[in-house]
């Protein structure tokens, strides 16, 4: 697979989650589209930028979830950024959140 064919893929399967307007049916699209292991990855990533967020120590961070500084400091970085997608995806999940629904895990 191309870089370009990558890039395309992911370009077309942004578009079909942010045209979604249900939280649970994104939930159900990233469970049946990713293992078990990458959702556990991606679960962990957005923990930890919301730590990140909070103020909360990088050391502690990797004590209580068990992940490396080298993940935390990436995330650290990526938030440091301007107008980073992290901290623009924080924001929004503060300004929208989302009612209490049956997870599907």
């Amino acid at each position: 697979m191309t870089d370009e064919m990558i890039s395309r893929a992911v370009r077309e399967l942004s578009k079909a989650v942010a045209a979604t307007e249900s939280a649970k049916e994104v939930e159900e699209f990233l469970v049946s589209l990713l293992t078990q292991a990458e959702v556990k990855a991606i679960a962990a990533r957005w923990i930890l930028v919301k730590e990140i967020a909070r103020g909360t120590p990088q050391r502690d961070i990797a004590k209580k979830y068990a992940l490396s500084l080298c993940k935390i400091t990436r995330g650290s970085r990526e938030l440091k950024k301007e107008n980073a997608p992290f901290r623009r995806m924080l924001e929004r999940s503060r300004r929208n959140p989302q009612k209490p629904q049956n997870s599907i895990f």
